[in-house]
C-alpha cells in the first residue's frame, strides 16, 4: 500500500541536468559528514550549471546544499541500514531533489504522524511553535524544524511516498523536493 504526504511529485526531468549519487552502507558507515560533504558537492556542482541561465549561482549552491543536507541527514539518521540513492535535475530555474531509503516500520510511522502535522497547518506557524517548544525541551528531536524551514523560508515544495521496500518488511520512503531558484 502506498501513502503520499505533502507536495505531488513533479514530472521526472526531461532535461540532460540531472546527477545520481548513491550513498552506500558498506564498511564505513555512513553518517552526517558524508551528507554535509555530499551537499557541498551537490551545491556546487548545480550552482555551476545555473551560473550559464543568468541565475544567482551564490544563492542557488546555498540552497540547494541546504536542502540537500537536511533531506539526506533525515534519511541517514532514521533508515533501517541500506544504501540512500538521490537524484538531482533542474529544469529552467526548477531544482528537483529525489531520495530514496528505507525505514523500520515504527520508524515509518512516527515520520507519517509527524507529517500529518507538518502538512496540515501553516509551515510559518507551525515554525513559530516548534521553536518555541524545542526552547522549553532543549533534550526534544525529530520535531520537524529542518522540514519546516525549507518549506516556510526557502519555499521549498516537498513531497513523501512510503511503499513496502522490496527485500525485507521495511518502507521505502521517497521525499522530493523542488526549489524556484532565482
Amino acid at each position: 500500500m502506498k501513502k503520499q504526504f505533502g507536495a505531488p511529485f513533479p514530472p521526472d526531468s526531461t532535461t540532460d541536468t540531472f546527477l545520481r549519487v548513491q550513498l552506500f552502507d558498506g564498511p564505513l558507515e555512513m553518517n552526517w559528514a558524508h551528507c554535509g560533504a555530499t551537499a557541498e558537492f551537490l551545491g556546487d556542482f548545480n550552482a555551476a550549471l545555473v551560473s550559464a541561465q543568468k541565475l544567482d549561482a551564490n544563492d542557488a549552491r546555498h540552497s540547494i546544499a541546504y536542502l540537500s543536507n537536511e533531506l539526506m541527514e533525515n534519511a541517514v539518521k532514521f533508515r533501517a541500514g541500506g544504501d540512500v540513492s538521490l537524484s538531482t535535475s533542474i529544469d529552467g530555474n526548477e531544482f528537483t531533489f529525489r531520495l530514496t531509503n528505507d525505514a523500520a516500520p515504527e520508524t515509518a510511522a512516527r515520520f507519517e504522524t509527524l507529517l500529518n502535522e507538518l502538512t496540515s497547518q501553516d509551515p510559518g506557524d507551525l515554525l513559530i511553535k516548534k521553536i518555541e517548544a524545542n526552547a522549553l525541551d532543549p533534550d526534544s528531536s525529530g520535531s520537524g524544524l529542518g522540514i519546516l524551514t525549507l518549506m516556510n523560508d526557502y519555499g521549498a515544495r516537498i513531497g513523501w511516498t512510503f511503499s513496502q521496500a522490496t527485500s525485507d518488511a521495511n518502507v521505502r520512503i521517497q521525499s522530493v523536493a523542488t526549489l524556484t531558484l532565482s
